[in-house]
């Protein structure tokens, strides 16, 4: 959700704030930005629309400073415009702004910024900040003083970058809840949401951590604590490479990273996976101990948003059929606000591709607050979730650059069966001899997804046909059900196409009225006990006009009479599945998007990682 960068250094700002800025296009926005010092003012260009827009103007009116700040706005308040857009600066023009979340006081505090003469010209709760600044700068004279009084002022979340014309050798940077990192350079520094966005010029950055405040000079940076309080860290070395954040030749980043699974679910796997003669033999977390915690477990709580949340919904399924334990899944914007039943001995996992999302960290605080132990699944290294949780499952996923999300969620599912299958073998629900023949399936999975991806022309030709149907329903039952919730996603996700997910059980109970000729039906069917009723499901959808179209392990010929085009997946144990029978529902949505017109990596008012309400 949104971006923001920052220079400070010997080179032109400006082109080093747009390369930054086009590295962090995956989060979503509707306008951009660029406030540079020149030696003698702040000069700002910002537009309403695409970087492309900003850089023209730019070469309009080119402006060359040492020192910068940029931003790529995700409107909240105020519609998208060139007015609206970041940076924003004071009235007299010496102080510019970005910011990343929302300022939940702002009405309260412009209110009273105006009754003290203040004008502002925008409708964002951004302007508030530049005006707060000013007013606390005019009684103090020091930047960084006025900065650290704005923000105890300030209620809600917030990353900011902060430039004084007075202050002409520095950039103040700030956060609270919105993540920000700062770039560590040879005679120049950076500020950035991301780690991409820096990596073309460091891999050595921080990660600022709530309420702290970064001062960047030219040759060294400053920590800070909320009171003003020097504090000191070691920086993370980044360790993968930039060409991870690029498309290696595929047209999308959406395709790329979905072609990467086979490779970062081996990569999640095999680390984990304790190997005797050739074989795996056991799950080993270095991250965990599965000590008593979990084989006394009475229930696991899986706390999530979106994406994320649907891993929850699989692995609902396979904590209970494997480890026998009752699982409860609850979508985080709604569990923290319930006043949830939380127990000391419960087993409670939070998930988050990016780290960072707003309604999963405030799940993970109400816990910790009740005195439950916190695991966290996430893809980013370093992120909130990451340090604020009292365990971390990492998902090896690399950098994910589509808004939609298709290598971070297999990785979770990978984790989730990895973490199922090693509760059910200290609980002893599953025999020994069971667990190693779980293993040896489980270290098939990526090898398997790779063949699914090596015949995709059924898909692509049944896209072809089926990319303007009006509706859209994913269908299945058990696992499948679960599945089908990631698929409907997907599809709205890129293609904007209507969908919906629903168990296939429940088509009598209401669904079935929509079904028309406008209408695909997906089904998904990879339990074997329950084909026949699956396809007779099918079959009601399809007298009614719908098109069908099924991705199944059947080898029986269940569907052959039922379906318009049946997607054959390798066979594997139900509860991995999941793992296998998402890819041609990413495929399928891809091509969907593609066919449609739409760009699959920038889905229309979506954000990569969501860090406000």
């Amino acid at each position: 959700m949104c971006g923001i960068v920052g220079y400070i250094g010997n080179k032109n700002a400006t082109p080093v704030l747009v390369n930054a800025l086009k590295k962090l296009e995956y989060r979503g926005y509707d306008s951009a930005g660029i406030a540079v010092f020149n030696g003698q003012d702040i000069l700002v260009r910002k537009v309403k629309g695409a970087l492309k827009a900003l850089e023209e103007k730019i070469a309009k009116e080119t402006i060359e400073g040492s020192l910068g700040i940029g931003h790529t706005r995700w409107a909240t308040h105020g519609e998208p415009s060139d007015i609206n857009a970041h940076p924003h600066l004071n009235e007299s023009g010496t102080i510019a702004v970005v910011h990343n979340g929302i300022i939940e006081n702002f009405a309260k505090l412009k209110a009273w910024l105006q009754s003290e003469g203040v004008v502002f010209k925008s409708d964002t709760d951004t302007e508030v900040i530049a005006h707060l600044i000013n007013y606390y700068y005019e009684y103090s004279l020091d930047i960084f003083e006025a900065v650290k009084a704005t923000v105890n002022r300030l209620e809600g979340s917030y990353a900011l970058g902060v430039l004084c014309k007075d202050f002409p050798d520095r950039i103040i940077a700030a956060r609270k809840e919105c993540p920000l990192i700062v770039g560590l350079g040879k005679d120049e520094n950076f500020i950035a949401s991301d780690v991409p966005a820096v990596l073309e010029y460091t891999r050595d950055v921080y990660f600022l951590d709530q309420k702290e405040i970064a001062v960047l000079y030219k040759d060294h940076v400053d920590l800070f604590d909320e009171d003003g309080n020097r504090i000191i860290k070691q920086p993370f070395h980044v360790d993968w490479d930039i060409s991870s954040a690029e498309k290696g030749g595929y047209e999308h980043f959406m395709l790329k990273e979905i072609h990467e699974q086979p490779k970062v679910l081996t990569d999640t796997m095999r680390p984990r996976l304790v190997f005797e003669g050739g074989a795996p033999v056991d799950i080993k977390f270095d991250e965990l101990c599965f000590d008593e915690k979990w084989k006394e477990a009475k229930r696991i709580v899986i706390v999530a948003c979106g994406t994320a949340y649907h891993a929850g919904v699989v692995a609902k399924y396979v904590f209970e059929q494997l480890a026998r334990v009752p699982v409860v899944v609850d979508v985080a914007s709604e569990f923290r606000y319930r006043n949830p039943i939380l127990c000391k001995d419960d087993i409670f996992i939070v998930i988050s591709q990016s780290g960072e999302t707003a309604d999963t960290l405030a799940a993970l605080r109400l816990a910790k607050q009740n005195g439950v132990h916190v695991t966290a699944i996430t893809n980013c290294v370093g992120s909130t979730v990451s340090r604020e949780a009292d365990d971390v499952v990492y998902t090896w996923a690399g950098p994910e650059i589509a808004v939609a999300s298709t290598k971070a969620y297999t990785t979770q599912l990978m984790c989730l069966c990895m973490l199922a299958l090693k509760a059910a073998f200290i609980k002893e629900t599953i025999s020994a001899s069971d667990y190693k023949k779980y293993l040896c399936e489980l270290n098939s999975i990526p090898e398997k997804v790779q063949q699914i991806l090596e015949d995709k022309a059924s898909i692509q030709r049944f896209v072809s046909k089926n990319y303007n149907k009006q509706k859209v329903f994913f269908i299945g039952r058990q696992y499948d059900s679960a599945t089908s919730l990631e698929c409907a996603l997907k599809l709205k996700e890129v293609s904007y196409m209507h969908s919906e997910a629903f168990a296939a059980g429940e088509l009598k109970h209401g669904p079935i009225a929509l079904i028309d000729t406008d209408t695909l039906v997906v089904a998904t069917a990879t339990v074997p006990e329950l084909y026949e009723k699956l396809a007779s499901n099918i079959i009601e959808v399809k007298s009614r006009g719908a098109s069908t179209f099924v991705i199944t392990q059947d080898d029986s010929g269940a569907f052959s009479s039922s379906a318009d085009e049946i997607v054959k997946i390798p066979s594997t144990e139900s509860f991995f599945e999941p793992m296998l029978s998402i890819i041609p529902a990413q495929l399928f949505a891809y091509y969907c998007a593609v066919h449609r017109g739409n760009n699959p990596d920038k889905p229309r008012n979506l954000a990569k990682s969501v860090t406000v309400e």
